[in-house]
């Protein structure tokens, strides 16, 4: 069993305008992403299934060419190896879940979130 609380998760600043803060499990990675308004997640895809529940600000995203704006209450759902690209409409908080666990952020291979 784990406890963990957010405010002593470490955050790590990716960007100027992008931090993260990263909870593992077993089976699942969680994170917490604080966006500024105009950060962008450059295209990417992996082999995790996401769940992106937007806790304030709204985030855009094209999902395999599809455009959705979501806001706070919504989650969405982007299925494994689909590409999708983010924006930040203003400063946004993000709650992503990932299964199975995110191997490519263990080994350090982040850099569409790094990329400007």
């Amino acid at each position: 069993m784990q406890v963990a609380k957010w405010d002593a998760v470490p955050r790590e600043r990716l960007t100027e305008t992008l931090e993260r803060q990263v909870i593992w499990g077993e089976q699942v990675t969680m994170a917490r992403f604080h966006l500024g308004k105009g950060t962008h997640i450059a295209l990417h895809k992996h082999e995790s299934e996401q769940f992106t529940t937007v806790l304030s600000g709204a985030l855009k995203l094209d999902v395999g060419g599809k455009i959705v704006v979501v806001r706070p209450g919504e989650v969405l759902v982007i299925p494994r190896w689909v590409e999708h690209e983010a924006w930040a409409e203003e400063d946004t908080q993000v709650l992503d879940v990932f299964s199975p666990p995110r191997a490519d952020w263990r080994a350090g291979e982040q850099n569409y979130l790094t990329s400007r």
